[in-house]
């Protein structure tokens, strides 16, 4: 895609030369076509960035870039969007799976619904992961507190999602599967938070090293999703 920006602050050809060079050395941008005469910078680049980050590789406060023919709120919503799609696509298909069984009941049953929808959700995840093992624990090595020290965890833990999967498919020892998922999906959750806060550029291996996915609050949302629906599924069995 290309960009064409306003660039304000360039008075001679070094500026320019220097808005050009520092545009560059940003990821993702293939080319940049800057005009001092007419305070402009076309970019090309292979996804959108944000223009924070345009505006942080200019550094000097003197030169000032805003967009002239797009709304960067439009392309931020459509990079994203793009960037997250796989995992959308994989939401969406278990949420819909799981309401049209649903149909078949008599009157809706959430506890059915969670228990099917966490089948999914750890049968098809663990199905990434198993696409390509040693590059997910090499990912999930990254982040995750156990994996960091013990990089073999990645692989035991691929294989615990798939157990996971069938165990509630087939709603094998449903307090035993709840409360092995709260806290293994607990523990998870603490390495993609620190991650988050640290606000760590680095690839989620959520679905594995099949798609290349940055870790966000995405990730830290779906390890919470599973850490509150098995919550609540022992919750009401205690009760």
């Amino acid at each position: 895609m290309t960009h064409t920006y306003q660039i304000t602050g360039m008075t001679c050809e070094n500026c320019e030369a220097k808005v050009k060079s520092s545009l560059l050395l940003l990821p993702d941008i293939t080319s940049v076509e800057v005009s001092r005469e007419n305070n402009t910078a076309t970019i090309t680049m292979d996804k959108h960035i944000a223009l924070f980050d345009l505006q942080k590789a200019l550094g000097n406060e003197k030169y000032q870039i805003m967009p002239i023919h797009h709304s960067e709120t439009a392309e931020q919503a459509k990079n994203w969007f793009t960037t997250y799609k796989p995992i959308l696509i994989i939401f969406s298909y278990i949420t819909l799976i799981t309401l049209l069984i649903q149909l078949s009941n008599p009157v809706f049953d959430f506890m059915q619904w969670m228990q099917h929808f966490m089948a999914g959700f750890f049968l098809s995840f663990s199905f990434f992961k198993m696409l390509d093992l040693p590059a997910f624990a090499d990912s999930y090595a990254t982040y995750d507190i156990i994996a960091k020290r013990f990089r073999g965890w990645g692989f035991i833990y691929a294989f615990i999602e798939l157990g996971l999967g069938f165990a509630y498919a087939i709603n094998l020892h449903p307090f035993a599967t709840n409360a092995i998922t709260f806290l293994i999906m607990g523990i998870s959750t603490i390495g993609v938070l620190q991650s988050v806060l640290n606000k760590r550029k680095i690839q989620c291996a959520c679905l594995g090293a099949v798609f290349n996915l940055p870790m966000s609050t995405i990730t830290l949302t779906e390890d919470l999703l599973m850490v509150l629906m098995a919550g609540i599924s022992l919750l009401i069995m205690y009760l």
